[in-house]
């Protein structure tokens, strides 16, 4: 482990006396889910040694400990994006300290555009591959290495269980390519066009650092996306942040449900 990943353990190490075997980051759509956390310890990332702090308006930055759905969680309320001007190096510092306390399986929601005809505002969509159109990459120099042979970069034991508690919970959802880019404007209609046609079903501008650096130190990962607007060249509209907020508030119950009752089988 690096040495600033370290003095942030250590800094915890003084409160934190126990494993968690699941990590979740509440990005949108998941940041009701703090309510129902029973914690153990809360911390403000700014007290973390090292630690990143958001600077987007609506992403909170705490670091919860603590039960959901009677399982030991670790719970990002906040996570980084490179658009804010932080490398990859920093928007996934905070992987290295969830697989220091015993995190295993990692969920990580976010918010995305709709490229796929067939998807609409407020449905989700697990995360089955993606694109990586930040050009650049979190491994890049990297002397961390925790895995010989890293896991693949999204789990399909992970992916089957919450296609299935999808199914059992009447939730439907979509599975697909989530391709993410630099921001932080939104796309022009060539930009949406070029991304269906290379075969990408969302857009977004989130999530793949953590999974790239999650899959390297053997955390299995599953990505869900909340659809809060529609990138369909013809027929586009303007994406203001308050209808944005308003799709993943409609669509929390859902994606709040789902993560819930994955937690309990983990």
């Amino acid at each position: 482990m690096h040495t600033i990943h370290a003095e942030a353990c250590k800094f915890l190490e003084q409160t934190v006396k126990d494993t968690y075997e699941t990590g979740i980051i509440l990005g949108t759509g998941l940041g009701g889910l703090v309510n129902k956390i029973e914690p153990d310890c809360v911390f403000d990332y700014d007290t973390i040694p090292n630690f990143p702090v958001s600077t987007v308006e609506f992403h909170h930055g705490k670091l919860f400990f603590g039960k959901l759905a009677g399982k030991k969680i670790i719970a990002m309320q906040g996570r980084f994006h490179y658009y804010e001007g932080y490398s990859h190096y920093n928007v996934t510092f905070p992987l290295h300290v969830l697989k220091s306390f015993g995190v295993k399986n990692l969920i990580i929601s976010n918010a995305c555009g709709a490229l796929n005809p067939t998807y609409k505002k407020t449905e989700l969509m697990l995360l089955s591959s993606y694109m990586n159109f930040h050009f650049a990459n979190p491994l890049r120099g990297a002397k961390f290495f925790y895995d010989d042979k890293p896991i693949k970069q999204f789990s399909e034991r992970l992916l089957n269980l919450a296609e299935e508690t999808a199914l059992e919970n009447g939730i439907e959802i979509h599975k697909g390519v989530y391709a993410s880019v630099q921001g932080p404007n939104l796309e022009t209609r060539a930009e949406y066009r070029m991304l269906r046609k290379i075969g990408a079903d969302v857009v977004g501008m989130s999530t793949i650092p953590e999974i790239i650096t999650a899959s390297n130190i053997g955390i299995e990962t599953l990505g869900i996306s909340i659809i809060t607007d529609e990138g369909f060249p013809d027929t586009l509209k303007v994406a203001l942040l308050e209808h944005i907020i308003e799709s993943a508030e409609i669509a929390e119950k859902k994606l709040m449900l789902l993560t819930e009752k994955l937690v309990e089988k983990f």
